[in-house]
């Protein structure tokens, strides 16, 4: 059986123009991924040939070239391949750039990123591009292991006949479980595609949106008398705060917004949403709550969840134009036949009676910005929020619906260790009008800008670092900081890293980090107190006031 060789995963890259490829090799470099640069397209196609995982291709280089070398290679790949193509373009993607559609049609699978980019942006895309490639060897020894298995089977035809016919009835449940299989890996790889684009999307409108907010809340300070003034900055605001929800539901779908999980009661959390719920679902709908005692806490984000069972009731109550019932219950179950699965939980239902969806609906329905609703009723985000907050949590959520037969939404939540919090454990410790110093260590110069004019609003002293290594070289020098405010997604070193050497150093100087989530490191949930971007000034004082005073007096 072959297997993927030494080099199966090296990035070879194309852009013959300015300093693009020794940029992309050093990113990929940071980011653990081999990479290896050619001059010309014939030398691109020996390397693929040699053995790569990918290529990354400036769109100048190939734009008039004879590209007869690479299609010829492509063409002859075998059918478990399908070479990853990342096309590095100025003038975006198919739908804005004739010239790139061609070369989409020509080469295949290509992934269109478009320049300047963020050297995360650059990472996120290759690491994809390469699971999927990997999945393709996966793919490769599949096939080779029932090519096997049939030769072995041909030798027996002639005198095991009868083991012949049990052999192939063995064999036909195989490739069944295997189409099954190969069919959810699609479905995995598509989800997981789209997950990445739409969190680093939302990654990048965070950035945005927190500057507009920043200089929005500053600016409606500074007029306080106009009244038209404040108006239209009132308006603004509100327009900003809606694309910042719209961000975190697109976070959620993509796994990769924070939670504060705990312990929490779903039965008492689903009686006290009672009174919301009628008046959210209106006098058309009736609503039944079946909330049993005695059931044990779920390890949930309580809020999250209370957002997500909000979510599947106004989608039950959409599907019933005319009125219908909505059930909701809550009680203690295993999850049946998902070996992904383990442990104890919580399960939630939300029945309905409504119109039902086929089955072609069904498989979509959890699909980002996928919605059945008119133009205007809907973002499409309902559903897949609640799916990407269950995985994001350890369960699962399931649907099942009959076209007229309503449709039934399971949400699995683990079992929780501890007993659910009482009210005074949440109570914060907060002390403001402190005057302190503060570092703020951010690469973004128009957030960096933000933040400190907030700060200075507030009565703060503050140094500016671009980088995590100034920010070590100003503490090296003996400047006084009384709080360091860091990003996350820094070039050379993040925020968590810098927090880790700051720890060590300083270990009473606190460290507030400011990130929109979907920088944080896989796996890794730093130990640290988190704004979320885009955050107002008055979230922002409250956080450092809250550190201030944890910190106690300045020395001065």
């Amino acid at each position: 059986m072959s297997r993927p060789g030494p080099l199966s995963e090296r990035a070879i890259i194309l852009a013959p123009n300015g300093r693009d490829a020794e940029i992309a090799a050093l990113i990929l470099k940071e980011a653990g991924c081999p990479a290896d640069i050619r001059g010309d397209l014939r030398a691109l196609c020996e390397e693929i040939v040699t053995g790569a995982g990918l290529a990354i291709i400036a769109d100048e280089a190939v734009r008039n070239a004879n590209l007869k070398p690479l299609a010829d290679f492509l063409g002859q790949q075998p059918s478990w391949s399908d070479f990853p193509i990342i096309l590095l373009t100025r003038r975006g993607g198919p739908e804005r750039n004739p010239a790139a559609a061609r070369l989409a049609e020509a080469l295949g699978n290509v992934t269109f990123l478009e320049r300047p980019f963020h050297p995360s942006t650059l990472a996120s895309v290759v690491r994809t591009a390469l699971r999927g490639r990997r999945r393709q060897y996966e793919a490769r020894s599949r096939l080779e292991e029932l090519a096997a298995e049939r030769a072995a089977l041909s030798e027996l035809t002639a005198t095991l006949e009868e083991r012949v016919h049990e052999r192939t009835a063995k064999l036909m449940a195989e490739v069944a479980a295997r189409e099954k299989a190969q069919d959810q890996l699609q479905q995995s790889q598509k989800m997981e595609s789209i997950g990445q684009l739409t969190g680093g999307v939302a990654h990048d409108f965070n950035n945005l949106l927190m500057a507009m907010m920043a200089n929005l809340d500053l600016l409606r300070k500074r007029l306080p008398d106009d009244l038209r003034s404040q108006r239209l900055i009132e308006g603004a605001l509100r327009g900003a705060q809606r694309g910042a929800a719209l961000t975190r539901r697109m976070l959620a779908f993509a796994r990769q917004q924070e939670l504060k999980t705990e312990s929490a009661d779903l039965a008492s959390l689903l009686t006290g949403m009672r009174e919301l719920l009628d008046r959210t679902l209106g006098p058309q709908i009736e609503l039944v709550l079946r909330t049993p005692e005695g059931l044990p806490s779920a390890q949930v984000d309580a809020h999250q969840v209370e957002l997500a069972i909000l979510n599947l009731a106004i989608n039950a109550r959409d599907a019933m134009p005319d009125g219908g019932k909505i059930d909701i219950s809550v009680d203690q179950a295993r999850p049946p036949g998902d070996q992904s699965l383990c442990g104890g939980y919580v399960r939630v239902r939300v029945s309905d009676t409504g119109s039902g969806m086929d089955a072609e609906t069904l498989k979509r329905a959890v699909e980002p910005f996928f919605s059945t609703k008119p133009v205007g009723k809907g973002t499409g985000l309902g559903l897949s929020t609640v799916h990407g907050l269950a995985m994001q949590l350890g369960g699962r959520l399931e649907l099942t619906s009959s076209v007229g037969e309503g449709t039934t939404a399971r949400l699995w939540l683990p079992i929780g260790s501890q007993p659910a919090p009482t009210e005074a454990e949440f109570e914060p410790q907060v002390a403001s009008g402190r005057s302190a110093t503060i570092l703020v260590v951010d690469d973004d110069a128009l957030i960096a800008s933000s933040t400190v004019d907030m700060l200075e609003d507030l009565g703060h002293t503050v140094i500016e670092a671009n980088s995590a290594k100034r920010a070590l070289e100003i503490l090296d020098q003996g400047q006084p900081v009384d709080l360091i405010m860091t990003d996350q997604a820094m070039p050379g070193m993040t925020g968590t890293e810098l927090a880790e050497i700051v720890q060590q150093k300083r270990p009473d100087l606190p460290v507030l980090l400011a990130t929109g989530y979907a920088d944080l490191p896989t796996g890794r949930e730093p130990n640290l107190p988190r704004l979320s971007k885009p955050y107002l000034q008055s979230q922002l004082q409250e956080q450092v006031d809250r550190l201030l005073t944890r910190r106690g007096p300045a020395a001065r």
